[in-house]
């Protein structure tokens, strides 16, 4: 790979993530920590604080308070473990089922407008080339 090819990838990404943080701070979207632990529990279920922070590749205690900032906005409940009763699962709220599904709408929205003008084969590449990359950092990071 040669050097432009480096730095035209590190730049367009670093692009790519300061726009993606503008436009949630700029429009008081759903915090792309929030959305991602919502997202976590909707697709997967219940889960505590420790298979959270592994699944997530995150800190138990970024988790954990992240998870309560949830709680206090009613959007994930906490349920006592069965097995042990010293710890707890976080479960998806209704609350937070509609706040998620909300917030997708509008990122789906939100690409739908960036990638007007793209030709249909331009869109399916672009996702392809992002599926392959974020596949190969999770293979090399061991995610």
């Amino acid at each position: 790979m040669s050097d432009e090819s480096v730095e035209l990838i590190e730049r367009q990404i670093t692009d790519f993530v300061r726009r993606i943080v503008m436009t949630e701070q700029r429009e008081g979207r759903m915090e792309r920590s929030a959305y991602i632990l919502l997202r976590q529990l909707s697709t997967y279920g219940p889960a505590g604080v420790k298979a959270l922070a592994e699944n997530l590749q995150l800190d138990i205690s970024t988790v954990s308070r992240q998870a309560s900032a949830l709680v206090e906005k009613d959007y994930v409940e906490k349920l006592p473990n069965p097995d042990d009763k010293r710890s707890y699962f976080y479960k998806i709220t209704e609350l937070g089922s509609e706040e998620l599904e909300g917030n997708r709408r509008e990122r789906f929205e939100r690409l739908e407008e960036m990638l007007e003008g793209w030709t249909e084969e331009e869109q399916e590449t672009f996702g392809r080339l992002l599926k392959r990359y974020n596949e190969t950092a999770n293979e090399r990071l061991n995610l």
